[in-house]
């Protein structure tokens, strides 16, 4: 992007545009091919031009994009319904992002507080943690350096570190105007990060004990990226706010705040809104996305394609120095490096892969849920040589 260009430079972009997709394959203005392992940053479920998505957005738009939530929106109400069932939680407010899905739920959790007598209610959030960029989701952020310039951040969070249960008690017994623990299932842009299954029984425990509201983060690791269709459901626990967006509709702006017991009450006319959020454009794709995933067997694929992929780069890799780490659940892969490997994401691009490095040292993996075992197999034997490279230092 030059210096002249129309676009505020707040991204580096690749020199690559891409100008068409067809499932997992992506094509540039050039016409070369290259193999989908990020979807958009876990965007594109379906992947690219599924005709099953394609079709039901060409036919909602013939019909109505958009009316505002002053009416009754019944494809609302649809995928609402089915969130609720997926989910065993109580109700849905819809937005527009996992930015704007977060900050409802910060809201949420700070009306919580006060509607039982807590002035200054706090929240706690993680290090290495990502809600977003508005200030309030950036103050529950957990990496200065995307906090930095934007000082003052808000106040009311308290900060610790993940899977340290211990922690989380010392905060209970010290900090009395607590209301909430705001968490990742799995750290996306920290580095994929899991928080372990027990942990997450421990703070369920906690939170129930305390009158806390737990609400997990599943903006990136939800919608069957993981094999299951919400990532905390490995841990057998159901959340009171659960804030969704990215994949919940392949590629159409959409987000979600699903809540339940307490939590599903809070709001009232008037303490929320948005203008596009709910619209019957973004609630047709929502719908389509779940029928398609539940018709083909999506969330089975993530599982059976994310161990060829985890496999098959533990095998590749193995005994490599400089490589700390590969782990992740299903389509939500990091291959973790000593070092920052910011290089990798070129040489992949020479190969005809799309990843990304977040974190720093953390190649991470989100391909469509569509992917195919000859393409996960393509995808290990290309990139297993360039993190190799990384590792060792090496430009490749």
């Amino acid at each position: 992007m030059s210096a002249a260009s129309p676009v505020m430079p707040t991204y580096a972009p690749q020199p690559v545009a891409f100008e068409r997709g067809d499932g997992a394959w992506l094509y540039d203005t050039d016409g070369r091919r290259y193999l989908d392992l990020l979807s958009g940053i876990a965007v594109n479920t379906l992947g690219h031009n599924h005709p099953r998505l394609v079709a039901a957005i060409a036919d909602q738009a013939a019909k109505i994009i958009h009316t505002s939530n002053l009416f009754e929106i019944p494809l609302r109400t649809a995928l609402a319904q089915r969130l609720v069932d997926l989910s065993g939680m109580t109700n849905v407010f819809f937005c527009n992002s996992g930015l704007e899905a977060n900050e409802a739920a910060i809201k949420i959790a700070r009306k919580y507080g006060h509607d039982r007598g807590v002035d200054l209610p706090e929240i706690v959030v993680y290090e290495r943690a990502f809600h977003g960029r508005s200030l309030a989701t950036l103050s529950a952020t957990g990496n200065e350096k995307v906090q930095k310039g934007f000082e003052p951040l808000v106040p009311g969070f308290v900060r610790v570190p993940l899977n340290d249960i211990a922690a989380l008690e010392r905060v209970a017994a010290d900090r009395p105007n607590v209301v909430a623990v705001f968490l990742e299932a799995i750290q996306g842009e920290g580095g994929i990060q899991p928080a372990r299954n027990e942990y997450l029984r421990a703070v369920r425990a906690l939170c129930d004990r305390k009158g806390w509201l737990m609400m997990v983060d599943e903006v990136q690791c939800g919608t069957g990226r993981t094999g299951r269709w919400f990532a905390h459901q490995w841990a057998g626990i159901v959340p009171d706010v659960m804030p969704l967006a990215k994949g919940l509709a392949s590629g159409i702006p959409v987000g979600a705040v699903v809540a339940h017991g307490a939590a599903a009450e809070v709001f009232k006319p008037g303490n929320h809104g948005t203008t596009f959020g709910g619209n019957p454009l973004a609630m047709r794709a929502g719908l389509t996305t779940i029928e398609v995933m539940e018709d083909d067997g999506l969330l089975e694929n993530a599982t059976a394609m994310g161990e060829v992929l985890m496999g098959g780069l533990r095998r590749e890799l193995a005994g490599v120095d400089g490589v700390v780490d590969i782990r992740g659940t299903g389509l939500m892969i990091g291959v973790e490096l000593s070092r920052p490997c910011p290089q990798v994401v070129g040489q992949a691009l020479k190969a005809g892969l799309v990843v990304n490095v977040t974190a720093d040292s953390v190649v991470r993996l989100l391909p469509p849920l569509i992917l195919s075992r000859e393409q996960a197999e393509l995808a290990v034997a290309s990139l297993a040589p360039i993190v190799r490279d990384a590792a060792a230092g090496r430009a490749a």
